[in-house]
C-alpha cells in the first residue's frame, strides 16, 4: 500500500506544480497545443512534456474550439491526438490549484468542469474519425481526452489509472459511462480501487482498441497522415490492425485474468459494505490486498463512485456527464477533497483523515444529496 501511495504522489506531483487551471487564459511563450495539418488530416499534440502534458483551462478551451472547427469541415478525414515526449499522453490537471480555486470562488470550478466535460463529450460525438495515441501515462483528465475516441492506441509505455477515490474525488470525465461498460464488473473495480494497468493490459481491459510496439508509433502516425488511401474509419482501422498484429505477436495473459470472477462477485454488490463483506468471505491474498486498498480510500468517494457506476450503466453518454457535473460541483467543496489533495500532493504522508471516517457514517440521505439536481441555470448544458 505504501508503494501505491508513493506512485500516486509521484505521478500527480509532477502535475501539481503547474500553473493553475484558471490562470492560463493568455498566450504563453510556449505553445501548449501544436497542430499539424495535411490534406484534411490533423495531428494535434499536447505540448507540456515537463509536467506530463497536464491540462490547463487554456488547453481545454483551445482544443474544444479547434475540434469543433475541424469537425464542421466536411473535408476532414482524420484527427490524431498525442502527448509530447514519451513519458505521458496526459496525466490530468493541476489538482492542487483546483482545490485552492474551489475554496475561493465557486464560479471557477463551474467553468472548469463545464468546459472540460463539454470537450470530453465533443470527442465522444465527433463526426470525423479520432485516434488517441495513448503512449505513456494517461490518468484523470487525460482519460477524458482519449477513452471516448473511436480509436485508442496503447503501447508498452502506457499506464492507465483512475485514482480519484484516493483524493476524495470520483472517476469523472465520462468515467460513469465507459467504466460500467467494460467486461463484467472490471470498470467498477478499477474506479473504486484506482488500480493501475500498464502496457498490453490496457488493451486487454478494453480501454484501448489497439496495442502497438512503442518503437513503431512514429511510423504509424506517418502512415495515417501521409497515405492518401487512409481517408475514412475503415481504412484507418485497417492500418491500425496491421500494426496491432505486430504488437500482439507474443503470448500475453491479462494481469487481472486470475481475479475476474472474484471481481464480478464482489463488485456486483449494491452497497460498499457488501462489497467488503464479499471480499472478506473470499479469503484469498488478492482479496485481502483489495480490502486494504479500499480501506485507504475516502468512504464518501467510495459510496459516490459505486452509485455513480450503477446509475451510469443505464444512462446515455450525455446524461452521464450531466450527473458527473452535479457531483463535481458538490464534492470539490467538501472536506475529503482538500484532505485527499493534502495527503497525496502537499504533505505526501499517505495518511488522510477522512470525514466521515467510516462507510457506515455516509448515510443514504447525504449520498443522495450529491446526485440531486442543481438549479436549472447551473446544470451542464451542451450546444
Amino acid at each position: 500500500m505504501a508503494k501505491l501511495w508513493a506512485n500516486l504522489a509521484s505521478v500527480l506531483g509532477k502535475v501539481a506544480p503547474t500553473i493553475p487551471f484558471m490562470a492560463r487564459r493568455s498566450c504563453s511563450s510556449t505553445r501548449q497545443i501544436i497542430m499539424k495539418a495535411e490534406g484534411g488530416k490533423y495531428a494535434i499534440t499536447l505540448n507540456r512534456p515537463d509536467v506530463l502534458n497536464a491540462l490547463t483551462l487554456q488547453m481545454i478551451n483551445e482544443l474544444f474550439l479547434l475540434l469543433k472547427r475541424i469537425n464542421e469541415d466536411r473535408t476532414t478525414k482524420l484527427v490524431i491526438l498525442k502527448g509530447a515526449g514519451q513519458r505521458a499522453f496526459c496525466a490530468g490537471g493541476d489538482l492542487k490549484a483546483l482545490a485552492e480555486a474551489s475554496r475561493k470562488e465557486a464560479k471557477l470550478t463551474e467553468v472548469l468542469f463545464r468546459d472540460e466535460y463539454r470537450l470530453n463529450h465533443l470527442i465522444g460525438t465527433l463526426r470525423v474519425p479520432f485516434v488517441a495515441l495513448i503512449d505513456g501515462i494517461v490518468m484523470g483528465g487525460g482519460v477524458g481526452l482519449s477513452v471516448h475516441s473511436l480509436f485508442r492506441v496503447a503501447t508498452r509505455r502506457t499506464t492507465f489509472a483512475m485514482p480519484e477515490t484516493a483524493i476524495g474525488f470520483f472517476p469523472d470525465v465520462g468515467g460513469s459511462y465507459f467504466l460500467p461498460r467494460l467486461a463484467g464488473r472490471l470498470g467498477t473495480f478499477l474506479g473504486l480501487t484506482g488500480t493501475r494497468l500498464t502496457g498490453r493490459d490496457v488493451y486487454d481491459a478494453g480501454i484501448a482498441t489497439h496495442f502497438v510496439n512503442a518503437e513503431e508509433m512514429g511510423q504509424l502516425e506517418e502512415d495515417l497522415m501521409k497515405n492518401e488511401e487512409v481517408n475514412d474509419a475503415t481504412s484507418i482501422r485497417n492500418v491500425l490492425e496491421r500494426y496491432h498484429a505486430k504488437g500482439c505477436n507474443q503470448p500475453h495473459d491479462f494481469v487481472l485474468s486470475p481475479h475476474l470472477k472474484r471481481i464480478d462477485v464482489a463488485f456486483s454488490a449494491d452497497r460498499m459494505e457488501e462489497v467488503l463483506r464479499r471480499l472478506r468471505d473470499d479469503r484469498s491474498n488478492w482479496a485481502t490486498d483489495c480490502i486494504a486498498q479500499l480501506e485507504r480510500m475516502s468512504p464518501t468517494s467510495l459510496k459516490v463512485t459505486l452509485k455513480e457506476m450503477k446509475l451510469g450503466s443505464a444512462l446515455s453518454f450525455e446524461e452521464c456527464f450531466k450527473m458527473e457535473y452535479r457531483l463535481s460541483q458538490r464534492i470539490v467543496r467538501r472536506h475529503d477533497f482538500y484532505e485527499g489533495v493534502r495527503s497525496v500532493l502537499i504533505d505526501k504522508d499517505g495518511n488522510p483523515s477522512w470525514s466521515p471516517r467510516t462507510l457506515a457514517q455516509v448515510n443514504d440521505e447525504s449520498l443522495n444529496d450529491y446526485f440531486s439536481p442543481l438549479p436549472p441555470e447551473k446544470e451542464l448544458q451542451f450546444d
